[in-house]
């Protein structure tokens, strides 16, 4: 094993750290809680990635996305990230699709070469064929619901999706999915935290998005993190429930 990986060895012990290694993981999303996610998985050993995202850092993006400084506004993110990514593992077999995710395209990417699909988008109509896909061709995936709005930590938890509670993007997420033939088995991620209705922007309705709530510099991270802990505890695993 790599010298970087000791720590991640003396706990997940040297079967382990293989079966990261072995795995193949697709996140689609690398804003404040996809790059997050991708860098733990990326930490923790996971040896091949497909990341997925067609945006650039903006200035409000600082204030809670791993990719984003001030040096590096306007830079393609699905660029910032992976370089970081190598950085961490130079032996990380690392695919980049640098696109929007539209609705369409979300079927398309699916396939059962990935060990599980992070889905870490905003956008409602990209985010349910993501799902549909998944489930459709028997692939593991995990869903981040609102992350906006938030501000309490202890909140934030991981169930399945039929289970999600006072989240409106949940809410409307779960009943769409009920319609399109998916009532259960995706896990979420999401806080059972009411959101700060009052901090909540409207848009021009670009990239099938709305309106969007305020954020804070740690929310997002935290549904990183939850949605990583959740693929490496499964990958880790001998029964892969």
């Amino acid at each position: 094993m790599a010298e970087w990986t000791e720590r991640a060895e003396l706990l997940f012990k040297k079967e382990g750290l293989e079966k990261l290694q072995n795995a193949h993981v697709l996140v689609v999303g690398l804003g404040g809680v996809g790059s997050f996610a991708a860098e733990f998985l990326a930490r923790a050993g996971v040896g091949k990635m497909t990341i997925v995202d067609g945006d650039v850092v903006d200035i409000t993006n600082i204030n809670r996305q791993l990719p984003a400084l001030h040096s590096t506004v306007g830079l393609p993110k699905i660029e910032i990230v992976g370089n970081r990514l190598m950085d961490i593992n130079p032996e990380l077999n690392l695919i980049r699709i640098k696109e929007f995710l539209s609705p369409e395209r979300a079927y398309e990417l699916v396939s059962k070469e990935y060990d599980y699909v992070l889905d870490c988008i905003d956008s409602i109509t990209p985010k349910l064929n993501l799902i549909v896909s998944a489930k459709k061709k028997g692939v593991k995936i995990i869903s981040n619901m609102g992350a906006g709005g938030k501000m309490m930590a202890s909140k934030v938890v991981v169930k399945d999706i039929s289970k999600t509670d006072v989240c409106p993007l949940a809410k409307v997420v779960r009943k769409r999915l009920k319609k399109m033939g998916v009532s259960k088995g995706v896990k979420a991620v999401f806080s059972v935290e009411k959101p700060d209705y009052d901090s909540v922007k409207k848009t021009d309705g670009s990239n099938f998005k709305k309106s969007f709530y305020g954020t804070n510099s740690y929310m997002p991270g935290l549904f990183g993190l939850h949605a990583a802990e959740t693929v490496i505890r499964h990958l880790l695993s001998d029964t892969k429930n």
